[in-house]
């Protein structure tokens, strides 16, 4: 078990220190909030069934029998609330001696940015995670797929050839936005409502959504994203994201990625009767994950 002693700060048992250093810096926005829906949980895990569309209607021929269709459950999404934490043990020698009350505050400062950090790094794997088959939904197929089963065949998410991102590539991932389906086969009014990205593509994504005529071209013809009032809610470049290829474009799609909070963050701390060590620690519990594939469209890069 990790304890914080005397020896672990020595500097700090004797006045004269300029400052201590390397605790504090700039925190990044919160990138999670900014693509997750939060849902409140009550129990240990929550549930999501997919719950499928009627057909089209058929000629009912004049005296002939009416034409009857079925309802049925689809694809059912676990989400399992997990605990995570982490804390820090002080001894009362350590409490007593340290003559720098701003470094002792720091930890708990720290503690709550190591569980900040951790929340935004589980919450980017499951974008990281996208195109990998180890990792699937409700459907048993992974987040970004060509096949995901529905009742009317195959559906697609993901561009048919792997592409790094460029104008031309974010317009065919909106034209498949444009052509979504529901689970029967039926158009759907899906909207592409966000570009997410790794920081090696802001640049590039900021050029292609900003410019009043189309990016890297000598042609005079203009920017048809902006034009056309696409992706209102901009770029959004998320420093957590491992893997600089992928790009997303998240769409208004309900039940996409969800975050379920079934507790929220605490710090407690307390004394141990025996070594009068001070304990700190922090915990929270949630679980976070997708539900409709079709809340996020992308590729994994070429």
């Amino acid at each position: 078990m990790a304890v914080i002693t005397t020896g672990n700060h020595p500097k700090a048992l004797w006045p004269g220190i300029s400052a201590w250093w390397g605790t504090e810096y700039a925190k990044h926005p919160m990138m999670w909030e900014q693509i997750f829906e939060t849902v409140t949980s009550t129990k240990g895990y929550e549930e999501d069934v997919e719950a499928s569309a009627f057909g089209l209607a058929v000629v009912k021929p004049e005296g002939g029998a009416m034409t009857y269709d079925s309802h049925t459950q689809g694809a059912t999404t676990r989400y399992t609330n997990v605990t995570w934490g982490l804390g820090f043990i002080v001894t009362e020698e350590e409490e007593e001696d340290n003559q720098y009350e701003k470094l002792a505050k720091a930890r708990v400062t720290g503690l709550a940015f190591s569980m900040r950090t951790t929340k935004e790094i589980n919450h980017a794997l499951i974008l990281d995670r996208a195109a990998s088959s180890s990792y699937v939904g409700g459907d048993g197929k992974e987040l970004l797929a060509t096949d995901h089963p529905t009742r009317d065949g195959t559906q697609s998410n993901e561009l048919a050839t792997a592409a790094d991102f460029s104008e031309a590539a974010l317009e065919d991932l909106l034209v498949m936005i444009a052509k979504a389906k529901n689970t029967r086969g039926h158009q759907i009014a899906l909207r592409g409502m966000k570009l997410i990205g790794a920081p090696a593509n802001q640049f590039e994504m900021h050029r292609v959504l900003k410019s009043e005529l189309r990016s890297g071209s000598a042609e005079n013809d203009i920017n048809a994203v902006r034009s056309m009032g696409l992706l209102s809610g901009g770029v959004l470049i998320n420093p957590y994201l491992s893997d600089e290829d992928q790009w997303f474009v998240q769409t208004d799609a309900p039940r996409g990625l969800l975050h379920f909070k079934r507790r929220a963050i605490a710090f407690a701390k307390d004394s141990d009767f025996d070594t009068s060590n001070k304990k700190h620690k922090s915990t929270e519990r949630y679980s976070a994950g997708w539900t409709d594939w079709r809340g996020i469209y992308g590729s994994p890069g070429a």
